[in-house]
């Protein structure tokens, strides 16, 4: 990915960097993937529009209508592409790259695969996955980037990412753009991974990965100019618990400008900033065999 500059005619773009899509090409010629092109092999793939869902407007709000994940909301229509995050059903059959595309709901790209019984599918595609190149997944699957395997089949210190914790359930570790994570020790039906936070642990060998980083490593470089570009995307703005009324905040409330007092901060669901809330899942925890953080 080039991170594309721009010359500061405006406030917004004086420190605006954004992604150029210049690798986003077709299958059929080396031709830049333009809105206009892309729409018009969205329409001579048959079968791809299955693979896209619409995105509700409800966005932040459960099936009661009520908020759950606050200061999201509005932004640009988009469709949220499904990606086949469960690799091992297709165990065997080959597939090729067809092209690679943007996907609005993550930060890395996607390529679509063609396989030899006719399905089409979108999956991560790694760095270095280009057009035409042939994909497997399998324990079959010979050892390159784009192929998927269960752990036990790869070599000790691959590259590895889209990294299943359960076996059959598809990927969920190690998914974002640039990430990858090593395989460091195999022992006794278990394999210990280093992921990109810096924790180590055990995953079951018969847990599917594929091998390589993320693509669009890049993606960290940029930067927004404005605010009203994270707008765009759904995310509105976060204001301060003061600013709120008692009943919006602990915060809140108050004549004039007042300070949060002698008491410990506390967020907006009325915790103390710092508190653990989440809990132990003792299956998985006792699988790490040293945290990011040390206590």
């Amino acid at each position: 990915m080039v991170v594309k500059k721009y010359k500061p005619t405006s406030a917004g773009s004086r420190s605006k960097q954004v992604q150029d899509y210049s690798e986003l090409k077709t299958g059929q010629n080396t031709e830049e993937l333009t809105s206009r092109k892309r729409k018009e092999l969205r329409t001579e793939t048959k079968g791809l529009r299955r693979i896209q869902v619409a995105i509700p407007k409800s966005v932040g709000r459960n099936n009661q209508g009520k908020i759950t994940s606050r200061f999201r909301g509005g932004g640009h229509k988009r469709l949220y592409k499904v990606i086949d995050f469960l690799r091992s059903d297709k165990a065997g059959i080959p597939g090729k790259v067809d092209f690679l595309d943007y996907d609005s709901s993550r930060n890395c790209r996607i390529a679509l695969i063609v396989f030899a019984d006719g399905e089409k599918r979108y999956i991560l595609a790694p760095t270095k996955l280009a057009i035409g190149d042939s994909v497997m997944s399998g324990p079959m699957s010979p050892i390159k980037e784009g192929n998927a395997l269960p752990l036990a089949n790869m070599p000790l210190g691959s590259q590895v990412h889209n990294i299943e914790m359960t076996p059959g359930k598809g990927g969920q570790m190690v998914r974002s753009a640039g990430l990858s994570a090593q395989v460091i020790a195999k022992e006794k039906g278990m394999v210990a991974l280093k992921l990109p936070s810096g924790e180590m642990r055990w995953v079951l060998e018969r847990c599917y990965a594929t091998l390589g980083q993320v693509g669009n490593p890049e993606f960290s470089n940029q930067k927004l100019g404005k605010a009203g570009t994270l707008k765009w995307r759904g995310r509105r703005p976060r204001n301060r618990g003061v600013t709120m009324n008692p009943v919006d905040h602990k915060h809140g409330g108050g004549e004039g400008r007042c300070p949060v007092g002698a008491a410990s901060p506390y967020t907006a669901f009325g915790k103390p900033h710092g508190l653990k809330t989440r809990k132990s899942k003792k299956s998985s925890t006792k699988l790490i065999i040293s945290r990011r953080k040390r206590k």
